[in-house]
């Protein structure tokens, strides 16, 4: 099977060659990794249109073409910086020698009328560049995915600062359904003219969950969120049936995980396993959803030996590749102080104990 072939049979819940890999990086660990593999180069895959070097060169069974909110991250070396939704970021740098940004000026924190503000233009050709290059490139060989994750609830927020949305949520019913029309307007562009290019994969999300328990109600959810999505879902899979809706929510998000199935997702992600079990959401769910995720990246993937790292390799594919349905990952981005034994790890356990039929070991 060529990579594309392993992880459509995958998702359509039947049993490939090997599981699908995929693993996401923050820059610093991304070049960390690619200096180790021979190649100097500041073209990381992650959050650019039309990615890097590194997952073809660790043998990835999909690309990802990212759009939207999640791109404004790391999109500018300044300290501080203002993206194109006028949203405020600045960089601060960890312990361990990382960097990150975190928004420190909401724009939208003071707006009364949901029509008083302008959106990106996301109709715009140019902006789907990279994906072109993306299907036009690998599209045969490799899966591609469209990424437009923080979608809706984080853009929102982002925009206005969470404290103030989730008091409109209950206290401002009406202006929170009017600015989320506006919001919706994005990605209603973006996911509909990526489904219109080809891509195999549009992948949406919001984080929803904490880790213990839901960030906001199930009922607000369903009031806010839901109906939304389940028009973007359904009017892409009228373009296209035989694209894949993936969502990204970190945290614990079990009790909406039916509604995701109700309006048909496909694909949930990252499934973290110290909020939820990858066992059980398979057992109760796995005839719906294919699992792309499940490695533990909070405590295994940093701390944790290369052993401990493939006996949690193991263990998930032993408990959700059966029957296809797992594309198997770390359960977010690879930080700058996951040991490079422990990343070489996941990947040479992934591909050996993961080829079919998995073996009990």
């Amino acid at each position: 099977m060529n990579h594309k072939e392993r992880l459509l049979t995958a998702v359509n819940h039947e049993e490939p060659d090997r599981v699908p890999i995929c693993v996401w990086y923050t820059p610093e660990a991304e070049r960390a990794l690619l200096r180790h593999l021979g190649v100097e180069s500041d073209q990381t895959e992650t959050y650019k249109a039309a990615g890097g070097p590194l997952p073809i060169l660790m043998d990835h069974d999909f690309l990802i073409s990212w759009v939207g909110p999640c791109t404004s991250y790391y999109s500018n070396p300044a300290e501080e910086y203002t993206d194109e939704w006028g949203i405020g970021w600045k960089w601060f740098r960890n312990s361990v020698g990382g960097s990150y940004t975190e928004i420190v000026r909401h724009p939208l924190a003071n707006l009364v009328d949901p029509a008083a503000f302008s959106l990106p233009d996301f109709s715009c050709a140019e902006r789907y560049a990279g994906t072109d290059r993306l299907l036009a490139d690998y599209g045969t060989e490799y899966g591609i995915m469209g990424g437009c994750a923080c979608t809706l609830f984080e853009l929102a927020w982002y925009l206005r600062g969470l404290e103030q949305v989730m008091s409109d949520m209950v206290m401002n019913k009406d202006f929170m359904h009017a600015y989320l029309d506006r919001l919706v307007q994005w990605i209603d562009q973006a996911g509909t003219r990526m489904v219109g290019l080809g891509v195999d994969i549009i992948w949406v999300g919001d984080d929803f969950g904490m880790q213990d328990r839901m960030l906001i109600s199930p009922q607000l959810f369903r009031e806010f969120f839901k109906p939304r999505y389940a028009e973007l879902f359904a009017k892409w899979k009228a373009i296209n049936p035989q694209v894949k809706i993936a969502f990204h929510s970190d945290g614990e998000i079990y009790a909406i995980i039916p509604d995701f199935i109700e309006i048909g997702l496909d694909i949930l992600n990252p499934v973290q396993p110290k909020s939820m079990d990858p066992a059980r959401l398979k057992k109760c769910y796995g005839q719906h959803l294919t699992f792309w995720g499940t490695v533990d990246i909070q405590e295994v993937m940093p701390f944790g030996t290369a052993a401990d790292v493939a006996n949690e390799v193991r263990q998930r594919l032993r408990t959700v590749g059966p029957g296809g349905g797992l594309m198997i990952a770390p359960a977010h981005n690879i930080q700058p102080e996951v040991p490079l034994e422990n990343i070489l790890a996941f990947y040479d356990t992934a591909k050996t104990a993961g080829r079919y039929p998995i073996r009990d070991t």
